[in-house]
């Protein structure tokens, strides 16, 4: 069975932070507004990113803010001109829910939670008008122009006069953003591959030291990587060690910078300094010291207070015709190498690198191609490390699309 409607304002494809903030913000300034989402209820990854502890957006300035945006900080720094840091906090007070800072600067719920802002938001949205379809899974348009969604009941057809696309990108794909709409919308606009974001590595770890050390974190961690100048930086952090190879805040916040090395080389390569805050010549005089029979495993644990998953980093990456040598010992313990051959599979990762390009999009997000069409959050090619700077964008992108929907429906319409 298909029914086919003709809806009289704005289409909202998509239930997650930016298709609510686009629908919030369009029925605020007068049109009718329906919300379609393909599973049950909205909001999903909203509520599953939020079990942790809600982090909104960051409090630091907004230069350290946007450059966080890499090759998109300027894009990004145009979507937050209107709705930054404070705004979001104000809008959250709006809501009812406190934000407090927390040590890192990053900025959460005074509860830490996510529920009660989406339960609180979803309240307000239908309250003020806003029309909600769950269990609408948009297919793309069919040869009419219409929106094609498979329900339950059977294939809905809407033709709306303008819409708001916001159904995120391809990771977390049992919450919704399976990244699908990239086939179909790729025959109207130019879309970069889809690619893992804020995500783990894989490293040819062997059998025994996967089956011992999985689960096992390395904090504190300092990473030395290569810039794209082969200039060496240093980033501290933690992460941990899987049975595939590691992942954690550290590398997340590396990914980026990681799977490009990846694609341009094959591999990418960090140093571990195993021993962080420890000179070389202290280590040095430590390692030099004789074993008295004890070994390699044992010494390093009683005279250098190296154990656990680093002693089995040594164990698994440093040539056994190396570990004699207390010299070259200290110079594979300051520096470890490993080398990461891939990211994790999309479905794995935190969130989306790729989409639809900017260029393809006025500066009201709207597809230069489809007037009426426009496009926010994930589904933009754009991406960030985690910290509030995902939620944070993907709010004020839904802003500014919510806006440039209602400005264009209201020009159109004289």
């Amino acid at each position: 069975m298909t029914s086919e409607l003709s809806l009289p304002g704005l289409a909202v494809v998509g239930g997650g932070p930016a298709g609510l903030m686009a629908a919030e913000v369009a029925r605020g300034a007068g049109l009718e507004v329906d919300v379609y989402e393909g599973k049950g209820s909205v909001g999903r990854k909203f509520l599953i990113a939020g079990k942790g502890g809600l982090n909104l957006t960051h409090s630091e300035p907004l230069e350290t803010f946007v450059s966080r945006y890499g090759e998109r900080a300027a894009d990004v720094r145009a979507w937050l001109g209107s709705f930054d840091a404070e705004a979001l906090r104000a809008w959250a007070r709006d809501l009812g829910v406190e934000t407090f800072v927390g040590s890192s600067g990053r900025v959460f719920p005074q509860d830490m939670k996510a529920a009660p802002l989406l339960r609180s938001w979803v309240r307000r949205l239908r309250e003020s008008g806003v029309r909600f379809h769950v269990r609408h899974y948009c297919k793309g348009w069919d040869e009419h122009g219409a929106l094609v969604f498979s329900t339950p009941s059977g294939e809905v057809r809407v033709h709306p006069p303008a819409t708001v696309f916001a159904l995120g990108g391809g990771s977390w794909p049992q919450l919704g953003s399976d990244g699908a709409w990239a086939g179909w919308l790729a025959r109207k606009s130019r879309i970069v591959d889809l690619k893992p974001s804020n995500c783990g590595f894989d490293v040819d770890w062997s059998e025994h030291f996967a089956a011992r050390f999985a689960g096992q974190p390395i904090k504190p961690a300092l990473v030395t990587l290569a810039d794209d100048d082969g200039t060496p930086t240093q980033h501290q952090g933690e992460f941990v060690v899987t049975s595939t190879g590691i992942e954690g805040s550290l590398i997340y916040a590396l990914s980026s910078r990681l799977r490009k090395a990846i694609e341009r080389d094959g591999s990418a390569l960090i140093k571990l300094d195993l021993a962080p805050g420890r000179s070389a010549e202290r280590l040095l005089d430590e390692l030099s010291r004789p074993r008295q029979g004890r070994s390699l495993t044992e010494f390093l644990r009683r005279n250098v207070r190296i154990e656990g998953v680093r002693a089995g980093l040594v164990q698994e990456l440093v040539p056994k015709s190396d570990m004699s040598d207390a010299t070259l010992l200290v110079r594979w313990i300051k520096e470890l190498p490993i080398i990461l051959r891939r990211p994790r599979p999309l479905a794995e990762a935190i969130s989306t690198a790729g989409g639809v390009e900017l260029e393809e999009l006025d500066g009201q997000l709207m597809l230069r191609s489809m007037p009426g069409v426009f496009v926010a959050g994930e589904m933009l090619d754009w991406e960030a490390p985690t910290g509030g700077y995902l939620l944070a964008a993907s709010f004020a992108s839904g802003r500014v699309a919510g806006q440039g929907a209602a400005e264009w429906f209201k020009a159109e319409s004289r």
